[in-house]
Formats: structure tokens, sequence, C-alpha cells
């Protein structure tokens, strides 16, 4: 199988502090990859890195072209769709509005009301709440509102960044199967950080796990699941 995304040599900095050293990671098409890691091991800037949202050296490469020359807005237009930590919801517009934000780079107006319609298949939830203030969701709709909004622009690649922080048990489980859906029937790739090692290690299919910037171990999630110090450290037995 191919590889969708393939990163190599990355480095990334926030003014003169390096968080990334030196990663190497493969996405093949069609697969779910979660990285893992404490709280400052740089997962969330390897998301950015990849959205151009920070400055990096290195080389990232999608469908065999390289990225890191590019703006933010072209790797948009690639279909590379971020799902941030925090959501990122536009509070003062109503929930269709922030929907359509996702397609803002697209000029297919009857395939962008198809596409709005699909969302509401995967998020009935948000259908009845379409001309509400988006602001006044609940934390759990204004996830899916997330993902909805990814999935306009027809994203090839999804960065998911914490899906599940903050959410109830049974939520969490209704996103990530609406998001095993979603990969599954549209061959949707995904690139998910979670804090939840055991969650994100029964939903991808390869994980990576990171400390201070750098990639430590790599594998198929069984492999991972079964590795002694990631029990002991990141799944609590």
């Amino acid at each position: 199988m191919s590889n969708l995304l393939e990163i190599s040599g990355l480095e990334a900095s926030y003014g003169h502090t390096k968080v990334l050293h030196g990663i190497e990671l493969n996405l093949p098409q069609g697969e779910i990859i979660t990285v893992l890691g404490a709280n400052g091991a740089g997962k969330t800037t390897t998301l950015r890195a990849i959205s151009r949202m920070v400055k990096t050296h290195g080389s990232i490469r999608f469908d065999g072209q390289e990225t890191t020359g590019m703006s933010a807005e072209a790797v948009v237009k690639l279909r590379i769709a971020h799902v941030p930590d925090g959501r990122g919801t536009f509070v003062r517009v109503t929930t269709e509005e922030n929907l359509l934000l996702g397609a803002y780079s697209r000029r297919d107006r009857g395939a962008i009301r198809d596409d709005l319609e699909r969302v509401y298949t995967y998020f009935p939830r948000l259908k009845e709440r379409r001309e509400q203030q988006a602001g006044t969701l609940s934390g759990g709709e204004q996830q899916m509102l997330a993902v909805g909004r990814a999935l306009m622009l027809r994203p090839r690649l999804m960065l998911l960044d914490e899906p599940s922080f903050g959410l109830a048990p049974l939520i969490i489980q209704e996103l990530f199967g609406i998001l095993r859906r979603i990969n599954e029937a549209d061959n949707v790739s995904m690139l998910l950080v979670e804090q939840n090692a055991n969650l994100a290690l029964n939903f991808a299919s390869h994980a990576y796990l990171l400390e201070t910037g750098k990639v430590v171990l790599s594998g198929t999630a069984q492999d991972i699941k079964n590795d002694e110090s990631v029990r002991r450290s990141y799944l609590g037995y």
C-alpha cells in the first residue's frame, strides 16, 4: 500500500525553541495512524507542522508532493483538513454557517450542498440545530461540528487533535464510531493525536510514540499496546 503522507527529518520550532527533533512518520492511504505521548511531547506540533502553522525544517510529502514550502491555504487545497484542539467553533454564527465555512476554498456550489446533507446524515443532531448559534451547542455537539466542518472540505486526510477531550464516554463512543464510518465509507485517511492511549490504540492500525519531540517507538497498534513500557506508562496496567 502506498503512503499518502511521508514525513522525514521533521523539525519544528516556536521562536528559538525547537519542539520536534527529526520526526519520521508514514501514513498509508486509507489508514488511521495515532501519535501518542505525554503533554509537551510534540503531538500537536506535528499536526500543526503538516498544516503549515509552525516553522519547520525537513520533508513533508503528501501524495508524492513536497508541501514544506507551501502556505497553510495551499495545504488546505490539497484536501488536508485539520480538526484542532479546542474545536475552533465560530461561536457567533449558526451551526450551518460553521459547516459552510469548511468549504470556503471550494467553488462547486451544488456539490457543497450535497456534502452538507452528507454531514447531516453522519450527524443528525447538527441538522436539528442547523439554525442554532454554534456557541450554544454542547461540548459533544461542538466536537461533531468540528469534524463536520472538516468533512466539508472533502478531505483525503484528516488531522484530529484530541477529539475525545472533555467529552462523556457515550459521546466519545458515538463520535469515534462515526469517524470509523467516515474512514471506511469515504476512504479518508486519519492522523489522530489522543491523550486516551487505550482508545487511540483500539481505533488506529499503527502508532507512533513521541517523547520530547522524538519518535521513540513505532509499529502496529497491537504491538504498541502489548509493549510493557507503554502499558505501564500510558495504559495503566
